[in-house]
């Protein structure tokens, strides 16, 4: 099945939506700015993942950028096009404060905090908030040119998008410091050593690994996958005992569904087992 654009998008806006074979993809499309974020790509990307969160024909979701780049982050041209990402003020705006609160919580938090496995697949740059958007993401595959870097302190801005949370998560809070305050450019195989990317591909198998890996994912077990994400995203906010507790009913759940009750019985039988959405 050819995969269908989705959300009223085009390949002509900022950000466009496919689904087919049960996999959503996302493609940042801003190629000549390397996928720099603009509004509408924030707003095209916040409702494109409401749309497949909800969607009963997507089990997983693919992130990408178009042309080389994944996504560079806030678009530096326009900053210096209107006097700094602050517009020419001296003081801080309230409002477009809480505009960029609610644009990480729309993007960065709805990635993370996603039910269904979320592959970020990274062609080549990921950088500023683009770099934030890739670590949100269960899992991360780069091809042989992907890059990663803070890129903040380069243009004299702290960071947002969440990256100095996820990298602390990701890589320890060493060298997160290292990554944040120096800037060095990580490149492929040291990012998979950091646990930046589960994976590096070269460039001419990227698109089928990516393809094979959201396949694996789509025909999987929907329901226990939502769960075990679920009983993740709890771990370390919770005691050991808790934790537990808190898996039970879940795991209890997932025994009762056919997806289970299938893939009992295909092992019995010595054949691979077939899941359903759900």
């Amino acid at each position: 099945m050819s995969a269908q654009l989705i959300g009223g998008t085009s390949t002509e806006d900022d950000v466009y939506g496919q689904v087919g074979d049960g996999i959503g993809t996302i493609t940042l499309n801003r190629p000549d700015r390397r996928n720099a974020l603009s509004d509408a790509m924030v707003a095209g990307l916040e409702s494109l993942l409401d749309a497949m969160q909800e969607s009963p024909e997507v089990g997983v979701i693919v992130i990408t950028g178009a042309g080389k780049a994944f996504c560079s982050g806030g678009d530096v041209q326009d900053f210096d096009a209107k006097g700094g990402e602050g517009g020419g003020s001296t003081e801080v705006d309230a409002a477009a404060v809480e505009a960029q609160r609610q644009a990480q919580r729309a993007t960065v938090a709805k990635i993370y905090r996603s039910r269904k496995p979320v592959i970020a697949a990274i062609p080549g740059a990921a950088a500023g908030a683009g770099l934030g958007l890739a670590l949100a993401a269960d899992f991360r595959i780069g091809s042989e040119r992907a890059v990663f870097a803070t890129a903040f302190g380069a243009v004299g801005l702290s960071g947002d998008f969440g990256v100095a949370w996820l990298l602390n998560d990701i890589v320890g809070p060493v060298k997160a410091r290292e990554l944040m305050l120096l800037n060095p450019r990580v490149r492929a195989e040291e990012a998979r050593s950091l646990g930046l990317l589960n994976e590096v591909v070269p460039e001419d198998e990227f698109d089928a690994r990516v393809r094979a890996l959201a396949e694996q994912l789509a025909n999987g077990p929907a329901l226990a996958y939502e769960y075990m994400l679920d009983n993740l995203d709890r771990a370390p906010r919770v005691s050991l005992e808790e934790s537990m507790d808190a898996e039970v009913p879940l795991h209890k759940a997932t025994g009762l569904t056919e997806d289970h009750i299938g893939a009992v019985r295909a092992f019995v039988e010595k054949r691979t087992p077939t899941f359903g959405r759900r």
